[in-house]
């Protein structure tokens, strides 16, 4: 059997954190997916070949177990064993979890797993199939399914708002519910949705993960936002109102005279929703960046060196 670098494949060194391995596989599954690559059948079997290196190196167990399986087949091989000669069995049999990750229609993912022998033979579920197995107190209860796993991504501002996501899922319509406030990370489980080889087999459950995307004007930490205020330098020497664009809509702020650059405004109840709480908010603070004007008129510089005539 081929033994399968998923460091290599993902282009990762063999001690690299998690989110250097997340964030080499974005950038290879953006590149290598089918929707970008349409008829590209290489294309495809490089999208399915990342998939299946990101959903060992992802996580801590397989990763564990694939890490020791390459030390063993290493050591094999520098003493002159054949690569077809190698006793895989000792890391066989052992189930884990199918994922997928959604960058678009979800359902096309759940019709392409596309798995490598490799792969199934030392995290696959192919082991439970079909089987029933004896609880502690001797019943014989339903084998499951494996739990398939998938992540969508959604805006900050849908975060905060709250949003639905409809995919089909063998020719079924879902749809997915996402209340207000959720945070990046956070699963969502659908019971029930999940693999199901046979009749007698109770299904898995979808695991989703929720990805939220950066937002090019708020920073998020736990329900409050951060973000920055520009205003001009007349209104931060004289004070006055200045319009801000919040999730909540547009608010007037008020401007206290002589306000420096650098100063930070709280506003309370403006940040993010709090995750299954209803009416409770985080709160927004606002970095004030003052504008220095770049294009003044000649009576303009002049007043300004009156100014700092009588300041001085």
């Amino acid at each position: 059997m081929e033994y399968k670098d998923y460091y290599k494949i993902l282009g990762v060194k063999k001690d690299a954190s998690k989110d250097e391995i997340k964030k080499a596989f974005r950038k290879l599954a953006l590149k290598y997916h089918p929707d970008r690559n349409k008829g590209d059948k290489n294309a495809e079997e490089r999208f399915k070949e990342i998939n299946e290196a990101y959903e060992v190196l992802s996580d801590d167990e397989k990763r564990r177990k694939y890490d020791q399986m390459g030390e063993s087949y290493r050591y094999y091989q520098q003493y002159g064993g054949e690569p077809g000669g190698f006793d895989w069995s000792q890391f066989a049999n052992q189930t884990g979890g199918r994922s997928f990750t959604f960058e678009g229609d979800l359902g096309d993912f759940f019709n392409r797993s596309g798995y490598s022998d490799f792969f199934e033979m030392f995290f696959g579920d192919g082991s439970t199939f079909g089987r029933r197995r004896q609880s502690e107190f001797g019943r014989t209860t339903r084998a499951k399914g494996a739990d398939l796993k998938a992540q969508i991504d959604i805006t900050l501002r849908e975060a905060y708002t709250g949003t639905e996501r409809i995919f089909r899922i063998s020719n079924e319509s879902i749809k997915l519910k996402i209340k207000p406030g959720i945070e990046s990370g956070q699963i969502l489980k659908i019971e029930g949705r999940g693999e199901k080889t046979s009749r007698d087999m109770q299904p898995g459950d979808l695991l989703i993960t929720i990805n939220v995307l950066d937002d090019p004007v708020f920073k998020r930490k736990g329900n409050d936002l951060y973000a920055e205020i520009y205003i001009d330098l007349y209104t931060a020497v004289l004070g006055g109102k200045v319009e801000f664009d919040t999730f909540k809509g547009k608010v007037k702020i008020d401007i206290s005279k002589g306000t420096s650059s650098g100063k930070i405004l709280k506003l309370k109840g403006l940040g993010m929703p709090v995750y299954g709480k209803a009416n409770s908010y985080g709160d927004l603070y606002l970095t004030v960046q003052i504008k220095v004007p770049d294009s003044l008129t000649q009576k303009e510089i002049n007043l300004f060196k009156e100014l700092q005539r009588l300041r001085s």
